[in-house]
């Protein structure tokens, strides 16, 4: 009798500490869960803010020019003229530029380190590459404008207008400009420059993707007599293309909203040039030189080219969440 008395006592205690366990787990579990969405809600409060204070900001421009004001490409303090288009087709052209140069550059990087490179070397490059990633925008604006812009202007330059500059269609975006020429500065250097900033961000990112593919995969690629090449177009690639375009994408941003760099080299010139070796501007650049300055209308003119710049980048991101859902979508159609 005495023991059944116990061993009930045990079992009640037992389930005391149970319930008791049970609810501070389930406390634990209600403290976590609202404070998750209290940091979430506060992220999306930030962003509401950002969209109501350039919107805001932009309305007096937009009253002033109309929807004129992204194609005005006249941009004159003196006279209170003021358009977006210069500054906005610089913008896309220089990360245009960067995109073209650099995604080579990267996958090649990439490729290189998972694929080709021997044990020895693997380390090495990949610590100069994320070394090259830390390095402040700033210093590669200085790099840019007084040892690349020069060497461009003399050395590359020159051959660029002699032997595109002829040819039909392409032919106008690489005349000799009237502006700038012994300086180097353009646009097409800031876009060199942009490709060789993005090239480490992008690299690192895609060598990551490449390393989570399953070794059995590729050796059993490799194993029937697949090359290098093909083991990435046939295996690498459709494994990882998600985290491939993440990667693009986070380059193309880094491009798009790039300040300082661009700022020492692209020669901010508010009128638009017909050929890539002329100085222009970008929006990041117009902010960066004017925004301390700047007063009454050119403020508002300034805060709206800024909402333009925003409404690229979500422009970007919102293909690229796109781009990513078709493809997962593609994936889930192939495995059912």
């Amino acid at each position: 009798m005495s023991n059944t008395l116990e061993s009930s006592l045990e079992a009640d205690k037992t389930h005391m500490h149970m319930n008791r366990s049970s609810r501070g787990f389930a406390m634990g579990d209600m403290v976590f869960k609202w404070t998750a969405l209290f940091f979430a809600l506060v992220v999306l409060l930030l962003l509401a803010g950002i969209i109501i204070m350039l919107a805001k900001g932009s309305v007096p421009a937009f009253e002033a020019f109309g929807w004129g004001f992204i194609t005005l490409e006249d941009w004159d303090p003196v006279n209170e003229i003021y358009g977006a288009w210069a500054a906005l087709v610089g913008t896309l052209v220089a990360a245009a530029i960067a995109m073209l140069i650099g995604l080579p550059l990267s996958f090649g990087i990439a490729i290189f380190i998972t694929e080709m490179a021997p044990q020895w070397l693997k380390r090495p490059v990949g610590t100069a590459i994320e070394l090259l990633a830390a390095v402040p925008s700033i210093i590669y604006g200085m790099w840019g404008l007084f040892f690349f812009a020069p060497w461009f202007a003399a050395h590359i330059q020159p051959g660029l207008v002699a032997t595109l500059g002829p040819l039909p269609l392409i032919g106008g975006l690489f005349q000799m400009p009237l502006l700038g020429g012994a300086s180097g500065v353009s646009v097409l250097t800031a876009g060199i420059v942009l490709a060789i900033m993005i090239v480490p961000f992008m690299a690192s990112v895609i060598r990551d993707v490449f390393e989570i593919v399953p070794p059995v995969l590729k050796e059993s690629a490799y194993g029937i007599g697949a090359t290098t090449w093909e083991v990435v177009w046939n295996v690498v690639l459709p494994y990882t293309k998600t985290g491939v375009v993440g990667g693009v994408m986070l380059g193309l941003g880094r491009a798009i909203g790039e300040t300082m760099a661009v700022t020492f080299i692209i020669g901010n010139a508010s009128q638009l040039g017909s050929s890539l070796l002329e100085p222009g501007t970008t929006i990041a650049a117009k902010l960066a030189n004017e925004f301390n300055e700047a007063d009454g209308l050119q403020m508002d003119a300034l805060i709206a080219m800024g909402l333009l710049l925003f409404i690229i980048t979500f422009i970007v991101l919102m293909l690229s969440k796109l781009l990513l859902m078709r493809l997962a979508a593609t994936q889930e159609g192939r495995k059912t």
